[in-house]
């Protein structure tokens, strides 16, 4: 007997397939959901955690990579440049902090923004963090700091890089806020001169002391955390210290204290990543998309200064 195809009766529409149906189901189910809010972490307004930025946060120093970013938008030349992070470089190899020294830094560190307007730079910093740094942040050390948001806690940076950059990481990290070094602002205009000294040694700490009675935090409840010996101020004053990507001298210091130590570099990255000086940089990357010429006595230096990891003074 010959097989009769199937009839649909006048009238019924036909059936969608199983696939169309399901997805339908999915999307009634999901609108009739009484959806509330994600569960609210309980807070814990007496601990914090403050983390240092540069080769601690991330990779390289985040007053190089600004100050590359600014070069590139035609804020100051490439020779200008060169001779900013070559002097930063010399600087930390003589581990010279004379007062002459110290005067010049601070005179130089934030001239190149001199006169010009502060919401400006505050968006050219944006643009700079999204071009230039955030594929250098370190994943570990980003973790690190969710799981003290996590827990209720809050986290701020803290670092020597203008406050204005140091809030623009911290907010595109999800942190609550940062503590950095404040430059003179007159009209909404920037000077060029320091409030005070560079956020550096022993004025981290001292800017973490004000914070915690302001905020009313319990700093042997609070951790810190850095790369660099310059920071063990900040480090000794918190009741928990954790050594990040440390440098030879805070290893040591770590060790003999029991305190964790967090490496997220490997090998040879180890030696080389986070920019450890100026003048590396300079050889190795160039600015604004051009290699700058480093003198032959330079070189030298340079190689023997990405050899010993020595770090930057705006730490």
């Amino acid at each position: 007997m010959p097989r009769v195809p199937f009839r649909r009766r006048a009238g019924r529409p036909a059936l969608p397939d199983p696939g169309t149906r399901a997805h339908v189901a999915g999307e009634a189910s999901a609108a009739a959901a009484e959806v509330s809010g994600p569960p609210a972490v309980e807070p814990d307004p007496a601990a914090a955690a403050f983390f240092d930025v540069d080769n601690t946060m991330m990779m390289g120093a985040s007053l190089f990579w600004f100050a590359r970013g600014l070069a590139a938008r035609k804020y100051f030349t490439t020779r200008d440049l060169a001779r900013f992070v070559w002097q930063q470089a010399k600087f930390r190899i003589a581990g010279n902090e004379s007062p002459e020294d110290m005067h010049s830094i601070r005179e130089s560190a934030l001239g190149f923004v001199a006169g010009r307007p502060v919401a400006e730079i505050v968006q050219a910093g944006e643009e700079i963090y999204d071009e230039l740094m955030a594929d250098r942040i370190w994943g570990g050390t980003r973790q690190l700091a969710q799981k003290h948001l996590d827990a209720g806690q809050r986290v701020w940076l803290v670092t020597a890089t203008p406050v204005e950059l140091a809030r623009i990481i911290a907010q595109r990290l999800g942190l609550t806020g940062a503590l950095g070094t404040v430059a003179e602002v007159t009209d909404g205009t920037y000077t060029g001169r320091l409030v005070g000294e560079m956020m550096h040694g022993e004025a981290k700490a001292e800017a973490v002391r004000a914070l915690a009675e302001r905020e009313g935090l319990d700093l042997s409840r609070c951790t810190a955390y850095s790369d660099s010996a310059n920071d063990l101020p900040m480090l000794t004053l918190c009741g928990t210290a954790v050594a990040v990507n440390p440098d030879t001298e805070l290893r040591a210091v770590a060790r003999s204290r029991g305190w964790t130590v967090r490496d997220f570099r490997t090998g040879r990255k180890a030696a080389k990543i986070g920019v450890p000086s100026a003048a590396a940089a300079v050889v190795a990357g160039g600015v604004a998309g051009g290699a700058i010429v480093v003198r032959r006595r330079n070189r030298k230096m340079a190689v023997a200064v990405a050899e010993k990891r020595v770090r930057l003074p705006w730490r």
